[in-house]
């Protein structure tokens, strides 16, 4: 819960534990994301525009309706 406070909080989040987080529709335009464990998590409707997601685990993430660019 810490971490998922600390994105949502600051957008960054490098090296974060965000497995199974509950992340539906949240704002994360430029989040830093570099290798998050992100395993699991609820992505859905989520806007990750602009994000850098280099090295993050994404297995079995939800990403339906995600915004990626």
């Amino acid at each position: 819960p810490d971490h998922v406070q600390r994105l949502l909080a600051t957008r960054e989040c490098s090296g974060c534990n965000l497995s199974n987080a509950n992340l539906k529709g949240a704002y994360l335009v430029g989040a830093d994301l570099r290798n998050a464990n992100l395993q699991g998590a609820n992505l859905s409707e989520a806007n990750l525009e602009g994000a850098d997601l280099t090295g993050a685990s994404l297995r079995n993430a939800n990403l339906n309706r995600a915004f990626l660019t």
